[in-house]
């Protein structure tokens, strides 16, 4: 071997960046049968691109701004409602160690939060999945975004005080006896 990698093939990029991109999209259209469909979409337009890729960002980044437009495309359509799906709902294991009670109580604070996220602005509501939820740095978010990293910035924390207002003015929330932060709905 002469120390030089082989060029991925598209089964190699798709297998690698199929899940990230469903997570990703699921989270954003809320439906996993509809982020199936434009993963598979977005998959397909990086298929067509591949042969053009300049490489001015990682294949992931430029894979995520296909994902990102594929699914705004989506939601542009009038009849389209957006939902952000619970973190436990996208292929993660349930905690069997946490009890019925706190499983509510969790269920009911994602509830919360999910219902804020998506009633922010696409580009906010862009910005904090990809940066806070998908754990891409500001760059990336701001690459996939088609935007400049300052933006990508003010875009995440716009979107971070709006959700602070939000659940600040629909919850209370404390302590339990037992110290565990809980939520309260406001009447």
């Amino acid at each position: 071997m002469n120390g030089v990698a082989a060029p991925a093939t598209f089964r190699d990029i798709a297998d690698e960046l199929a899940p990230p991109l469903r997570r990703y999209l699921e989270r954003y259209v809320g439906d996993r049968a509809v982020a199936e469909e434009l993963s598979q979409e977005t998959l397909l337009r990086v298929h067509r691109g591949l042969a053009s890729f300049a490489g001015r960002s990682s294949l992931k980044t430029w894979a995520f701004a296909i994902a990102n437009r594929v699914a705004a495309d989506y939601l542009r359509q009038p009849e389209r409602r957006t939902r952000i799906v619970e973190l436990d709902e996208v292929d993660e294991p349930v905690d069997p160690e946490r009890a019925p009670d706190e499983q509510l109580v969790v269920g009911q604070m994602n509830d919360c939060i999910r219902g804020v996220i998506d009633s922010l602005p696409e580009s906010y509501r862009s910005a904090l999945i990809l940066h806070d939820l998908e754990a891409l740095s500001a760059e990336q978010t701001a690459q996939i975004c088609d935007c400049s990293v300052a933006t990508a910035k003010i875009r995440i924390h716009r979107a971070r005080l709006r959700l602070k207002d939000a659940l600040t003015r629909q919850c209370q929330f404390y302590r339990d006896q037992d110290s565990v932060f809980r939520c309260d709905r406001k009447a």
